[in-house]
């Protein structure tokens, strides 16, 4: 079985070092760019420095995952994975709030992984009526084929904002008026709480929750009943519950009333 959170099989892969090169010259979108551990040439550091000041993630991996990732093409220690889409600026997401008519709605993945869960919470995201989502530049699943193909299209429509440091982003987004609330296990009931102002909620990964320093910045943190053994549900759909949560308030619809006896 893949391993859907490291290996990126059916991206779209450029390899070897003047093909990279061109890409970026070209400003096409580049997600990722693994550089084979040890090699430090001085045409590699320099395709390394012009990836950073593109915004691009650099990551090692050794020379069997490259080949593995070509099907055993030259790639000369060198392959980036295109990015679906281009990233947003989080400006860019309260400007689209602000086209609407409507207080910010962001939904924020801590460390999400997984490709497919972090398509799914875009696709939710955006059917629920979200201004934007946004993710670590380090530790999370980037804008991959696999993402974009998970979120049925959806990555086409929403803004996605890649965050260098997401706690300094939460203090940036409380600056601005935005409330933060937490997914967590120890938190109110999600359906008790007002979430028709500025929002922004917080995910955490599927093995570790949220970290620390993340959880201290939000305001508020909301749970979910679990009443199975399982201790906690997915990430994905966590984030639906809590998306559609909000969507029913902000529409105004109201639970139903029970039944006189």
């Amino acid at each position: 079985m893949k391993n859907t959170r490291e290996e990126p099989w059916g991206t779209d892969l450029v390899a070897g070092r003047n093909a990279v090169a061109e890409a970026l010259k070209a400003g096409r979108p580049i997600d990722s760019l693994f550089v084979q551990r040890g090699e430090k040439s001085g045409a590699l550091l320099s395709l390394i420095a012009k990836a950073k000041a593109a915004g691009v993630t650099i990551k090692e991996a050794d020379g069997r995952k490259l080949d593995r990732m070509c099907n055993g093409a030259v790639h000369q220690g060198v392959v980036a994975v295109a990015a679906v889409k281009e990233y947003a600026s989080l400006d860019a997401v309260f400007d689209l709030a602000d086209k609407r008519g409507e207080p910010l709605f962001l939904v924020i993945c801590d460390e999400l992984e997984d490709p497919h869960n972090l398509g799914a919470v875009i696709r939710t995201a955006e059917c629920a009526g979200a201004h934007g989502v946004v993710i670590p530049k380090r530790r999370s699943a980037g804008l991959t084929y696999a993402v974009g193909k998970a979120s049925a299209g959806a990555v086409e429509h929403l803004p996605v904002v890649r965050a260098d440091n997401l706690v300094r982003l939460l203090d940036q987004l409380k600056e601005r008026g935005v409330w933060v609330y937490a997914a967590d296990m120890d938190g109110s009931p999600w359906c008790e709480t007002e979430l028709t102002g500025p929002v922004a909620l917080v995910i955490g990964s599927e093995g570790n929750g949220l970290g620390r320093l993340v959880k201290e910045k939000c305001d508020f943190v909301l749970s979910l009943p679990v009443k199975g053994k399982v201790n906690s549900l997915n990430a994905s759909v966590a984030a639906g519950i809590l998306c559609y949560e909000v969507a029913r308030q902000r529409s105004g619809i109201q639970a139903v009333n029970p039944p006189v006896a």
